[in-house]
């Protein structure tokens, strides 16, 4: 009742602090993924930003980031839609950097005026990578012919059931080059000013939150409450901005009924892209 009454009082009689938004990009980045295992791409991200950045009076929006990495596509878009929605709200993008924001978690965090991390945390990792493996000899062992029909003679390149051949690795190494300088062009984009000149920057290695600093991958260390309080006062109030539910506590982008069949195929596929996820996590001794 209080605070009903306290918002019928014009503004200035108020004595509230300054509300600053959070949202909280956590998880590997994959275009799918599901509602038991929740991964990060624009389709998710999308109305939890635009949620936070349509609250009127926060002078800024927070964003936490604990990610991995993963599809360079979907960290590309989140980061332009972050930039996209800042620009049109004229709000201050503040980037937090918990456990890990490397390779496409950095390239999110790039969509912040400012990061900062945690001593501890690691960044980084501005490189591409692909990986799979190679099975030619097994459909041997086990006695089974694979047939393989194509109009296009690179249809099946790097298929995983036959030997690596060299053209298809320089084809897709061309591939990592092209992504790795527009991932290369944002971060001097971003980042103008701020980067030592080291040559380790764009080698993929990544680093503790201290040595981001040094190498002015971030602008600064510290906690997001702290931060915060220092910044817009000690009645400064974090409000956590998450995608709405429905009536029975389901998110309102809801899940269609599948049939056993594809439920069984979900739990398969879900299966493999968590082993991916966990790899993308291991790395980082996460």
């Amino acid at each position: 009742m209080a605070g009903f009454l306290r918002k019928l009082l014009p503004k200035r009689f108020r004595k509230e602090g300054v509300v600053i938004p959070v949202v909280r990009l956590q998880g590997a980045i994959i275009s799918g993924g599901g509602q038991f295992r929740p991964t990060l791409n624009l389709a998710n991200v999308a109305p939890v930003l635009e949620k936070a950045f349509a609250m009127k009076e926060a002078p800024a929006v927070a964003i936490t980031i604990n990610s991995p990495g993963g599809s360079p596509v979907q960290s590309r878009l989140i980061f332009t839609r972050i930039r996209e929605l800042a620009r049109e709200k004229q709000k201050k993008v503040l980037v937090f950097v918990e456990d890990v924001a490397a390779s496409g978690g950095y390239m999110i965090a790039l969509a912040g005026d400012e990061i900062i991390a945690d001593a501890t945390s690691i960044v980084g990792s501005i490189g591409v990578v692909s990986g799979g493996f190679g099975f030619p000899e097994l459909l041997k062992k086990i006695g089974v012919e694979r047939r393989v029909y194509t109009a296009g003679e690179n249809k099946v390149i790097l298929d995983p059931f036959q030997p690596e051949k060299e053209k298809d690795i320089e084809y897709l190494k061309s591939l990592q080059l092209e992504i790795h300088q527009v991932f290369i062009s944002m971060v001097r984009e971003r980042r103008a000013g701020k980067l030592m000149d080291d040559a380790t920057v764009f080698s993929g290695l990544f680093w503790s939150g201290t040595r981001g600093l040094e190498l002015g991958l971030v602008d600064g260390l510290g906690d997001m409450r702290q931060e915060l309080k220092r910044r817009y006062g000690q009645k400064t109030r974090l409000q956590l901005v998450t995608a709405s539910r429905g009536l029975f506590g389901r998110r309102i982008p809801g899940v269609s009924p599948v049939s056993l069949e594809g439920a069984a195929s979900a739990v398969a596929t879900g299966l493999v892209e968590a082993a991916e996820e966990r790899a993308l996590w291991s790395r980082f001794g996460l």
